[in-house]
């Protein structure tokens, strides 16, 4: 490829660096052209200097949605342009189920569908705890897949043709080995990857963008101990538990947080079993930490 302009996708990037595949297949590292130019995995750039493997990005095109995790000090965008996210549990270890209750919000308020993995499931002993786990997610529209990555992707593979699934998930529930079985030549691209990225501190903290198919693409984003959702206010995090709509429109006051507020439906269809109790708990307790228990009351 000769010194000229181009376009291409961002296959995983930290800071001003990125590897980006070309529109023509080529891999290149590509530094931005300034420091208000920050791609992220997903983004689709322009480029400019194309040659022996290098390039300079010079523009990012809009983008369609973003899917970001927040703390009170910074917002770390993990792709762009994703269709869906996979969200995956294990049998074992235990998962945290806030954690997955915070995935999903950040989906909900990305505007992206989603759906629940329940990975390791040969460990029989264990799926039954896991499934109790899951059940305030059941019933809520996300679809729920069972499998055991380790053996067969089979049952996951329907849910990825025609998305760029972002594949979220804590520390231990097995995506390195769900990535390695969906991708035939995994090692390859894997290396391909971490080579640019040389294996170090920005491999655990860059998310990665494998082509599976001619329709599929996978986002694999690092393990996470905890997810923030710092920035939100409370109708803005209530917006993100689906199931709450309906009944918070009946609530006494406009502005009703469901924690402590008289006349709150939301609390009343939780005592009824019409809203799952721990998905109404998790909220309260989500909402408690991003704003601040005192904020909160």
């Amino acid at each position: 490829m000769s010194a000229a302009a181009a376009s291409g996708t961002v296959v995983a990037g930290f800071g001003r660096e990125s590897l980006v595949r070309a529109d023509g297949g080529e891999l290149l590292r590509a530094t931005a052209r300034s420091r208000q130019i920050q791609p992220v995995c997903g983004d689709r750039v322009m480029l400019s200097g194309v040659a022996g493997g290098r390039a300079v990005i010079e523009a990012i095109d809009p983008r369609r949605n973003v899917f970001s995790r927040a703390s009170r000090h910074r917002t770390k965008v993990l792709a762009a342009n994703v269709t869906q996210v996979v969200v995956l549990v294990a049998c074992e270890p235990s998962f945290s189920d806030e954690l997955v209750c915070r995935f999903l919000a950040a989906a909900e308020l990305a505007g992206l569908p989603a759906l629940i993995v329940l990975n390791k499931v040969d460990l029989v002993a264990q799926r039954d705890d896991a499934l109790r786990a899951l059940e305030p997610f059941r019933g809520l529209g996300y679809p729920l897949v069972e499998m055991a990555a380790k053996r067969d992707a089979q049952p996951l593979t329907p849910y990825l043709r025609h998305h760029r699934s972002l594949l979220a998930g804590q520390s231990g529930m097995g995506k390195s080995t769900l990535v390695k079985t969906l991708l035939p030549d995994a090692e390859v691209r894997i290396g391909e990857i971490s080579r640019f990225l040389d294996a170090g501190r920005q491999s655990t903290t860059a998310s990665r963008l494998y082509v599976i198919d001619a329709a599929s693409e996978i986002v694999d984003t690092p393990g996470v101990s905890e997810f923030g959702l710092a920035g939100l206010n409370a109708r803005e995090i209530a917006a993100c538990f689906r199931e709450f709509g309906p009944h918070a429109a009946r609530c006494r006051f406009q502005d009703c947080r469901h924690l402590s507020e008289p006349g709150c439906a939301v609390r009343e269809a939780a005592l009824s079993g019409a809203v799952h109790p721990r998905r109404l708990a998790l909220y309260q307790r989500i909402l408690q930490q991003e704003l601040g228990a005192a904020e909160a009351r």
